[in-house]
């Protein structure tokens, strides 16, 4: 097992001297050079801030003596390529090497505050105020240089680390000469310009991973792997369903256990031991009898649930009018579909080290979301936020489920009654129970087509889902799109927490969408790529829907056309993709093989190619079972999938063929790539499923039972 210290902990990319104190940093920064400055309010909102931005909220960089540069990051990396791309942005407009960076990212007192890693926003946000900070590092440098040479700035260009006079090449200057023995605060008075896509040196190119040497050679540090002195491991009593209440505890035969440590607070019943096993087997000798609360719904009438509680909701667009629209169809369609609860089944279980000492905390946390549980913890212990420091080791998978933090504050209450630094690494059997599971959700649409195969009305509307994506992509004079859900006030419909699942809403509002076009386009015998380019009136659509089918060698064919073909279309927060897959469906017995998988994806400027397509690649193969295998079955409170032996994810073998396209759109600044490609799966493989046999899924998953009552 690997072992390091607390200060190593808290570095992706370990360089010696970056684990001061913020306060510190700045005090006592020494050789160097420090560049800050402010993101605006309306960016940080659009992030998907929950508050503005304090006065001393920086994003910064250091230059250090020996030219090596650090870049701090509220953001983190949880095996998407952040810090691959956001170094490359940096160096890009630093005018530095690549290999000169040195990402610290998710450290509470090191980084900038940052509302959480989520929604593929870490180069769409993040991304463009790093670069404004390194292009204002560099016009500084020049400054300095101008300076210390004594010629005007504008004889001085920056380039690999140095400042060079144009006219005399010899003349030069490092940027780690130029740091040496200053601590510089200095604002331009006129802010550089970025550089444009045809001046890249760094950026767009498919530059290997940082963290990649450190993952394959084992050497890559998890918040699971922290070691401290004097650590003990907790293990906590666990009610057998959402909703239970303990009626009997006897914690005796654990307590008298050599080792043992037993904690009792309130609702938290732990027990702590120096070993994971010793802990595991304490916690076996706890006996504990509880009150299940009564059972009314479970995963077969969680749809009739909630379509009792359902209420229209918010209408989040609307043109022209329905009723016209209506009476303009030849023919009119109505549909529901629905996506059932599914788990975010990290590979990573929730995990987190927390020792208090003093009047400060500090938390390694396998998290998403590192200043917000700086909060939670604070908020817990009653300790001020800015003496909790939270380092953010990287993350073994989060797809949003990472974004909740129980461990942590668990950890947090055992360090500080127990007085040692504890750790709480869930099982997988408490990683599935206490997962915010992706929601249970359906839409209801209603549409109609005219003489010419055009969509002339299309009447959205989804519950419990959330809006993301459920807006019209195609051209139609009459439409509506509405969101809504339980009412304001209402009890929940089921005892266990949901939250958002990589794409949150678009997964289901997307499946409903793309199955809906298809079923119009196969009425009426018309080949369902033909179907979208004849609705479209957006470029983008349709590039990459062009782009996908030339990729794919796609072939005209009304569905269902035996050749098990399907395709789907979206727009994903300004992320335009195109999926085109082929499957094979065994008619006894209802199993669906994916054998190719064609994405075309226009993100905008890509800046690392090859982690973009990994991105996509991913996006895939996580898509896979969320569409043919994954479902939480539930029994009230009583979640009945605890591991991996009955909720199947992915393997190797289901593993398709899978091409990437990138469409080329260097004027559009970066989009998000971490989760547009997933959101597609759902529809192109039901899709491709009814071209197949002919057979329609209005529910998921695609399962083999549910496939084989389908097939006509």
């Amino acid at each position: 097992m690997k072992t390091h210290d607390a200060e190593r902990a808290g570095r992706n990319d370990p360089q010696p001297g970056f684990a001061l104190d913020r306060r510190e940093f700045m005090k006592l920064l020494g050789p160097g050079i420090f560049v800050f400055f402010s993101l605006e309010q309306d960016a940080f909102e659009q992030a998907g801030g929950q508050r503005g931005y304090p006065e001393d909220f920086n994003a910064y960089l250091k230059i250090g003596t020996d030219a090596r540069v650090a870049c701090f990051s509220g953001k983190i990396e949880q095996g998407q390529g952040n810090t691959t791309a956001l170094a490359q942005m940096l160096a890009e407009e630093l005018e530095v090497s690549f290999d000169s960076v040195d990402m610290v990212m998710g450290d509470t007192r090191l980084c900038p505050w940052d509302g959480g890693t989520v929604g593929s926003r870490s180069i769409k946000y993040f991304g463009p105020a790093l670069r404004a900070a390194a292009a204002e590092a560099r016009e500084v440098l020049i400054q300095l240089a101008a300076e210390k040479l004594r010629v005007p700035p504008e004889r001085l260009v920056a380039g690999n680390g140095w400042v060079v006079d144009r006219t005399s090449p010899n003349a030069r200057v490092s940027y780690g000469e130029l740091a040496a023995g200053k601590s510089i605060q200095r604002h331009l008075t006129t802010k550089p310009e970025l550089k444009k896509p045809a001046d890249f040196k760094v950026c767009g190119k498919s530059l290997p991973r940082k963290d990649g040497p450190a993952k394959v050679t084992g050497k890559a540090l998890f918040a699971g792997d922290v070691r401290l002195p004097g650590m003990m491991y907790g293990r906590i009593l666990r009610p057998p369903a959402h909703g239970a209440r303990i009626k009997s505890l006897d914690v005796s035969a654990a307590a008298s256990s050599r080792g043992v440590r037993v904690i009792q607070d309130g609702d938290l019943v732990a027990v702590l031991h120096a070993t994971p096993d010793g802990a595991e087997t304490a916690l076996g000798l706890i006996k504990a009898d509880f009150d299940l609360p009564a059972v009314s719904v479970d995963d077969k009438n969680i749809l009739e649930k909630l379509t009792a509680h359902a209420v229209e909701g918010q209408v989040l667009e609307q043109k022209g009018d329905l009723a016209a629209g209506g009476a303009a169809a030849r023919t009119k369609f109505e549909s529901t579909f629905f996506t059932p609860y599914i788990a975010h089944a990290a590979t990573e279980t929730h995990t987190a080290v927390v020792q208090v000492a003093g009047d400060g905390v500090t938390a390694w946390i396998s998290t998403q979301r590192p200043f917000g549980l700086q909060e939670e913890i604070a908020r817990t212990l009653g300790t001020p936020p800015e003496k909790v420091r939270v380092i953010t080791p990287y993350v073994g998978g989060g797809f949003g489920g990472k974004s909740q933090g129980r461990q942590a504050v668990e950890a947090a209450r055992l360090a500080k009654l127990a007085g040692v630094p504890v750790q709480v690494a869930w099982t997988r059997e408490e990683e599935f129970f206490y997962d915010t599971f992706r929601p249970a959700a359906f839409v209801k649409i209603a549409s109609g087509i005219d003489d010419s195969a055009r969509i002339v009305f299309w009447d959205f509307r989804g519950f419990f889902a959330g809006d993301r994506s459920s807006q019209i992509i195609y051209d139609v004079p009459h439409f509506r799109t509405a969101s809504g859900g339980a009412a304001r006030g209402a009890p929940s419909t089921v005892p266990f927490p949901t939250g958002a699942w990589r794409g949150p809403g678009s997964n289901t509002n997307i499946f409903a969408r793309e199955s809906q076009i298809d079923i119009m386009a196969s009425k009426i015998g018309m080949d369902p790529v033909e179907f979208r380019l004849k609705n479209l009136n957006n470029p983008r659509m349709t590039r990459v829907l062009k782009a996908a089918a030339d990729a794919f060698k796609w072939t005209p064919s009304k569905a269902p056309s035996g050749r098990g073909h399907g395709v789907a279309l979206l727009d994903y927060l300004n992320t335009a993709v195109a999926a085109i897959a082929e499957v094979a469906v065994d008619r006894q017995t209802g199993h669906i093989r994916v054998k190719r998988v064609t994405v075309a994806q226009d993100l905008g400027q890509a800046i690392n190619p090859d982690g973009i397509r990994l991105q996509m690649e991913g996006c895939v193969t996580m898509g896979l079972s969320s569409v043919l295998t994954e479902e939480i079955r539930f029994r009230g409170g009583e979640i009945l999938d605890r591991n991996y032996d009955t909720y199947q994810i992915t393997r190797f073998s289901w593993v398709p063929e899978i091409q990437t396209v990138l469409v080329e759109n260097p004027e559009l600044a970066p989009q998000g790539c971490g989760e547009p490609t997933i959101t597609a799966m759902a529809a192109v493989l039901a899709n491709a499923l009814f071209d197949a046999t002919g057979a329609r899924a209005f529910r998921l998953p695609l399962s083999p039972e549910r496939v084989r009552s389908l097939i006509p």
